[in-house]
């Protein structure tokens, strides 16, 4: 299989297989370096990983977010997966806080049930789905807060109030600018520094 960066690459998998089958292959797949696998719309999705100074940025939001914490949970960055069977599909999101019973497990499937909190930053790979699909299923699953950090359009959108039909709050700023993260959290997130550097 031939890998080109900044575009998913779809397993070929098909799309009748099963989802148990689809966590399975997953887990055997061998990712080359530089790539994160997920499944997305009920495919297996190959895409890179994130820019260095994304890093930073993922530091920020956990930095900003970390008092505001539900009791009980955390909130981290890097490659966790998280599953929600009902929607076929499992996300490694950039930043994820969910409750600590979550990663008491041996298993490297989390349950996405437990997520408060999840952020992803956009690449143009990603951006399609990180602002349709996974808007749609981290809604429709109960999710509380789910934060879209547009690297492209240097802009944040956070949604909230999750229900059946998917979010029903959504709000955006441009980078540089604070944005109010709903409850559980209830805080403000100030966005300076999210924005590309020069060099």
């Amino acid at each position: 299989m031939t890998l080109m960066a900044e575009r998913p690459v779809m397993s070929g998998t098909r799309p009748h297989s099963g989802f148990e089958e689809l966590l399975h292959l997953l887990d055997e797949l061998n990712v080359p370096d530089g790539y994160k696998a997920e499944i997305v719309r009920g495919s297996i999705v190959v895409s890179p990983w994130s820019k260095g100074y994304y890093l930073e940025v993922m530091e920020l939001v956990c930095d900003q977010l970390r008092p505001h914490l539900p009791n009980g949970h955390r909130i981290s960055y890097g490659p966790f997966l998280y599953v929600f069977p009902g929607f076929e599909s499992a996300y490694g999101p950039d930043v994820h806080a969910a409750h600590r019973h979550a990663h008491r497990t041996t298993s490297n499937q989390l349950d996405g049930e437990a997520l408060s909190f999840v952020a992803e930053l956009t690449s143009p790979s990603t951006r399609t789905d990180d602002l349709t699909d996974k808007a749609e299923v981290y809604g429709r699953a109960g999710v509380p807060v789910y934060l879209v950090l547009d690297m492209q359009e240097q802009q944040a959108i956070v949604y909230g109030s999750p229900s059946a039909k998917g979010y029903e709050l959504r709000l955006s700023k441009p980078f540089g600018e604070k944005l109010d993260i709903p409850e559980p959290f209830g805080c403000t997130l100030d966005t300076a520094g999210f924005q590309t550097p020069e060099s």
